[in-house]
């Protein structure tokens, strides 16, 4: 198992998990391909956070499956904007923290005693 970590991504977690729900399972190449084409901020992130954690992991990218990802808050920025009549309103700047686990891919279960339909 190799594990690699993203801290203080500043990106909203309830955004980056979008994305870490689409890859979790997947082998990391089937990630790395996925996050190549998905039109969202934190692909790219995302994407050197698998191949980071595969390099540790010293196996190809096909050997490895997304276990574990998980996608927390990190520090929250606090800032205020004037409003009317001389109040402030807050706005908070979030942040995420990614910690990203690979396991070893399982091979396919078929069930006892049956065979696959052939196609005509």
């Amino acid at each position: 198992m190799a594990t690699a970590s993203l801290q203080n991504y500043r990106q909203s977690p309830r955004k980056v998990r979008l994305v870490a729900d689409l890859v979790r399972g997947k082998t990391a190449a089937h990630a790395l391909a996925l996050l190549s084409v998905l039109p969202k901020r934190a692909s790219e992130p995302m994407a050197k956070l698998i191949q980071s954690a595969v390099a540790n992991a010293g196996a190809s990218a096909q050997d490895v499956v997304i276990s574990i990802i998980e996608v927390n808050s990190g520090v929250v920025f606090k800032r205020s904007m004037p409003r009317a009549r001389g109040r402030a309103s807050a706005i908070r700047k979030k942040s995420s923290k990614v910690t990203l686990t690979l396991g070893p891919k399982s091979p396919k279960k078929v069930k006892a005693g049956v065979t696959p339909v052939e196609t005509q």
